[in-house]
């Protein structure tokens, strides 16, 4: 019995080790991913709001991580937020509810996950769930995320379409999304560590 845990051990060492590897060398890639901004979403007939002056997707590679991370405005006109995982992490192919912390505990984002997929297989590029890796950078990741249209959210493109908001609504502007995805990949970050 005891060889068979020690062979676990090695195996688990190893898997940690490779993750902490791919790890390292997104970050020292000298050609990282792109930060760029698109602007695709019509917004004429929503009320007007701090989203006016908003992109509608960015991507970005977050600086402490290296993980790929993106904002993608919703059909509701709500932001939601992703972190784009590697093969070999242990969150790599596994639903949104199957994705926790080392403690048990679940992921501590705005709303909990709500997205777990690959990217999304389209032309268009500005309005979907995928990256445009840097050349050399893998395309294979699996996105986690989460939406901000949850009670309490205000979504701009409802409240246009239909009239009127609900009183104590807010709008979960582009730096808070930013800052829910920042924290999104540090927690999966942290996962690949255990």
């Amino acid at each position: 019995m005891k060889s068979l845990l020690d062979k676990s051990f090695v195996y688990t060492s190893a898997v940690s080790t490779d993750i902490s590897k791919t790890f390292a060398r997104i970050r020292a890639k000298e050609k990282r991913m792109e930060t760029k901004e698109y602007r695709t979403v019509g917004k004429a007939d929503w009320i007007r709001g701090e989203w006016d002056d908003e992109p509608d997707k960015k991507q970005w590679q977050d600086e402490s991580t290296g993980l790929p991370c993106l904002i993608v405005r919703g059909t509701s006109g709500a932001l939601c937020g992703y972190v784009g995982v590697p093969e070999g992490h242990p969150a790599f192919e596994k639903g949104y509810d199957d994705v926790s912390q080392a403690d048990g505990e679940y992921i501590s984002v705005h709303g909990g996950l709500t997205f777990a997929n690959r990217c999304a297989d389209t032309a268009d590029e500005s309005k979907h769930i995928c990256h445009k890796p840097a050349p050399g950078e893998s395309d294979n990741v699996w996105w986690l995320g989460f939406d901000c249209a949850h009670s309490g959210d205000l979504c701009p493109s409802y409240a246009g379409r239909y009239g009127s908001t609900i009183s104590g609504e807010s709008y979960k502007a582009m730096r808070y999304v930013e800052s829910q995805v920042r924290k999104l990949a540090e927690q999966l970050k942290a996962l690949s560590a255990t």
